[in-house]
């Protein structure tokens, strides 16, 4: 395969058995990346309940794990992070807690994504707009204040039954509204609980909201400054990064390769990676390089 390809091309020439090696899915890959990510949130929610010196510090790192729990959910939507379905469907559920984002409304959403990945018409991505142009809607996308926005009308609508996208399956639109149901009543317990402790606005409150920069940043290198054309291989950038990076992100900044073949889970987009390289058509050398390179094309 040494000629340039496309992704359809890629996977058609990929051998059966290489195939079936990359697309196999582990329990023990997945509850091992797992219970590091949740032993690291844990750590840092303690340090903050007890105090530790220098504790608001925390908040940082620990608003980060938070926020990129997107990158786990949005892995679980494609049953991939674990061999076990109903370990998937938990986790994508423990996800949609912590950062309001659905499960059940979001698999869906990110199926239309993959089909229709960077096209202005058809992606839900770009259902609101195109990406950021000018350096003020840039700012005010990585202040996450468009995605608490999105979400909050996202959980209220689908509360009260009104999903009405055409990629939401009408046999699925009880599971939406329950689910939104639930979402919003844990919201509100949350919330009133702070009359009684402040602890939730400093372990989770806080964290998401200053960690949300960091997701928003990661989040529009997947795709921005990309072509609207059909080869995930272009459509899509994998960017260059180092392991903690990759650790925070399931190896999302694999991201070619994951939607050029979605089945392929986490630990093996490595290997993916290794065949699909010489074909990649939008790379980026690191995230700052990137924003770099996003800025110079922002309008004054």
């Amino acid at each position: 395969m040494s000629d340039i390809l496309d992704h359809t091309a890629l996977i058609k020439a990929l051998p059966a058995e290489t195939k079936a090696q990359l697309t196999k899915r582990s329990d023990a890959a997945g509850l091992r990346h797992l219970a590091l990510y949740l032993g690291a949130i844990a750590l840092c929610m303690l340090g903050i309940a007890v105090k530790v010196p220098l504790w608001p510090v925390l908040m940082l790192p620990l608003g980060i794990l938070l926020v990129f729990l997107f990158t786990l959910s949005h892995e679980c939507t494609h049953q991939t992070p674990f061999e076990t379905r109903w370990i998937n469907e938990v986790v994508g559920h423990f996800c949609a807690v912590a950062i309001a984002l659905p499960f059940v409304w979001f698999r869906y959403f990110h199926l239309a994504h993959h089909k229709f990945t960077n096209d202005p018409e058809r992606d839900p991505e770009l259902e609101h707009g195109p990406r950021p142009s000018t350096l003020g809607t840039w700012l005010i996308y990585l202040s996450g204040w468009g995605y608490w926005r999105a979400m909050l009308s996202t959980l209220i609508t689908n509360a009260r039954g009104q999903a009405a996208a055409s990629y939401l399956p009408d046999r699925r639109q009880k599971d939406i509204q329950r689910e939104a149901r639930i979402l919003l009543a844990v919201y509100g317990v949350a919330l009133a609980s702070l009359l009684y402790s402040p602890l939730l606005l400093w372990v989770w409150l806080i964290p998401v909201l200053i960690g949300q920069p960091f997701l928003r940043a990661y989040l529009l290198a997947e795709h921005g400054l990309c072509p609207p054309v059909a080869n995930m291989l272009e459509n899509s950038r994998t960017t260059f990064t180092n392991r903690l990076v990759r650790f925070l992100a399931w190896n999302m900044p694999y991201h070619a390769e994951h939607h050029s073949f979605p089945n392929v889970p986490f630990h093996q987009l490595p290997a993916f990676h290794a065949i699909t390289r010489a074909h990649l058509k939008s790379t980026s050398p690191g995230y700052a390089v990137f924003t770099g390179e996003y800025i110079k094309h922002l309008q004054n």
